[in-house]
């Protein structure tokens, strides 16, 4: 059986290979390709964390716990020392100002004056505000994420049952629009119907789309955080993992981290670690870092590489 990260790697392959090589907003370039898929079987307690690099998974299970709480400034993920959102709001401080403030000061300005943090440190209407919170034409609020749980334990059949952030209107005010912006859940029976000692529980799915993906830097985090909701939404709906599959549309390999790219390639995968929750929460918004147990995590050395702004 083949390795379930070779097709990560295949798909860097084909981007180094065959991707169309393209300008892109950031000014760095890229080569690009569009439409790909993945499919990870999690039921066995796997946990999709690449190998074949060291992936800082605490990092990306504490974006997507900052997700879940609604929120939109970047404060208290400086305060979990998580820094992959800082880019965005430093870039628009330094411009509005002209100031060439460091990276580490705006952190720790961030962190240190909450005025300072309210007025500079916010991404605007960004996942959180949009799966927790979107607002319709008359100011309701609705909770994505509540009525697919809802709907997960009342009518698990249904086609309905997904959440996304592409809010048309407020797009212009985000940082960045919305990347992995539709999550789709979906129930399978047990495996052999229960029988022959199989356990009787439903299993739960989970597509996510993801209209843009930095292969290299971004997509081994969205494995990840997509992980880790599955995992947290079926200990709360009372069903076992099932299958995390992840579809790219404008997928894409940035020219700066080509080298990186060809030197991941030169490596083989080791198993994949296994990922266990310390605790049921009473609900999904009580999850916190250390439930997450992962055990058998061991990666080839991290490789590093800049993000394009």
């Amino acid at each position: 059986m083949r390795h379930p990260e070779t097709q990560y790697l295949d798909l860097m392959a084909h981007l180094l290979e065959q991707g169309d090589k393209r300008t892109d907003r950031t000014g760095v370039g890229t080569l690009s390709s569009f439409g790909a898929m993945m499919r990870f079987d999690l039921s066995d307690g796997s946990f999709p964390i690449l190998t074949t690099k060291r992936v800082y998974w605490k990092l990306a299970i504490k974006e997507m716990l900052w997700f879940l709480t609604g929120q939109t400034n970047i404060r208290p993920l400086l305060q979990e020392n998580v820094r992959i959102w800082t880019d965005w709001p430093l870039k628009k401080y330094r411009e509005a100002t002209g100031s060439d403030i460091s990276q580490a000061d705006f952190e720790a300005r961030i962190v240190a004056d909450e005025n300072f943090a309210r007025e500079w440190g916010d991404l605007g209407p960004v996942y959180g505000k949009q799966w927790r919170r979107w607002a319709d034409a008359n100011g309701t609020e609705h909770d994505q994420i509540a009525e697919v749980i809802a709907t997960l334990r009342t009518n698990p059949t249904s086609r309905r049952m997904l959440f996304h952030a592409w809010n048309v209107p407020e797009l212009p005010e985000m940082a960045l629009p919305p990347c992995h912006m539709v999550y789709q859940f979906h129930v399978s029976g047990p495996r052999n119907g229960g029988q022959d000692g199989a356990d009787p529980r439903s299993r739960l799915n989970l597509l996510v789309y993801q209209r843009s993906c930095d292969v290299l830097l971004g997509l081994p985090f969205n494995l990840v955080g997509g992980a880790a909701l599955l995992a947290m939404v079926a200990q709360q709906v009372g069903m076992d993992m099932g299958e995390l599959v992840w579809v790219g549309g404008d997928v894409h390999l940035y020219l700066n981290h080509v080298e990186q790219a060809k030197q991941q390639l030169k490596r083989s995968p080791t198993q994949l670690p296994r990922l266990s929750l310390s605790r049921q929460p009473a609900s999904l918004d009580e999850y916190h870092i250390d439930d997450f147990v992962v055990s058998g995590y061991e990666p080839h050395p991290a490789i590093q590489a800049d993000v394009a702004v």
